[in-house]
């Protein structure tokens, strides 16, 4: 159940910006490095960032090297969010999510909490069933025709929360190519699989997704505002 605690926020719009093209990592990491700076300092509002990386692997702040079965296939960012191994590139959709906690509550796993459910409500939108396991991170999908204990993770969350202010976020499988996954143990759970919108047959386009990951947002960490990428510039 959600916590009593309120993740909304209603007093201020959050701002709510979609990249075009493949966004590098490292220049990913750099703008949420100076958003978070100027949310923590007030010289800015709060920010989702919705992309599409080039194909890569990060590791968050528990990978084991172990789980890097493939390290010369496609670059590898190490990264201090928290998880394990994970892989992104086009056909995912990245929302990276830079909140302040000090106006939303000082509650992990409240948003943790909300993040799922975010990512639950988008989903069935789509007809999609996705569920929380209390062992494993990140949203589930059951596959019985596969076999009746089996379940795919259609999609990630890796945060990272420093002094109140979060960066990184959600990856949501839109249209991935699957296999690149098969380079890692995906956030280190070798028991199951991983899956996509398209690999469960429904022809659903980035657009949707971003409609609907809006249309969530909103009803529970209240309303945004669209703007264009220049707005990352601060």
């Amino acid at each position: 159940m959600p916590s009593k605690l309120s993740i909304t926020n209603t007093s201020a719009a959050v701002d709510w910006v979609i990249s075009n093209g493949y966004v590098e990592y490292d220049r990913a990491l750099a703008v949420m490095a100076r958003r978070t700076t100027a949310i923590r300092e007030g010289r800015a509002k709060e920010l989702v960032w919705l992309l599409e990386h080039p194909p890569l692997y990060t590791a968050g702040t528990g990978a084991k090297e172990k789980d890097l079965l493939n390290p010369r296939s496609l670059p590898v960012y190490h990264t201090n969010r928290g998880g394990q191994f994970t892989y992104h590139g086009p056909g995912q959709r990245v929302a990276y999510l830079m909140l302040d906690l000090e106006t939303r509550g000082r509650d992990i796993r409240s948003l943790i909490t909300h993040l799922e459910k975010w990512l639950i409500n988008t989903l069935a939108e789509f007809n999609v069933v996705g569920e929380t396991r209390h062992d494993r991170v990140g949203i589930w999908i059951r596959r019985p025709s596969k076999g009746e204990a089996v379940e795919d993770k259609i999609a990630a969350i890796g945060l990272r929360v420093s002094r109140w202010v979060t960066s990184h976020g959600i990856a949501l499988n839109v249209d991935p190519d699957l296999s690149q996954f098969d380079g890692i143990v995906p956030c280190g759970i070798r028991d199951h699989g991983v899956t996509s919108l398209a690999g469960l047959g429904l022809p659903v386009t980035l657009y949707d997704v971003d409609v609907a990951l809006r249309r969530s947002f909103q009803q529970i960490f209240g309303p945004t505002r669209l703007i264009e990428s220049d707005g990352l510039d601060i």
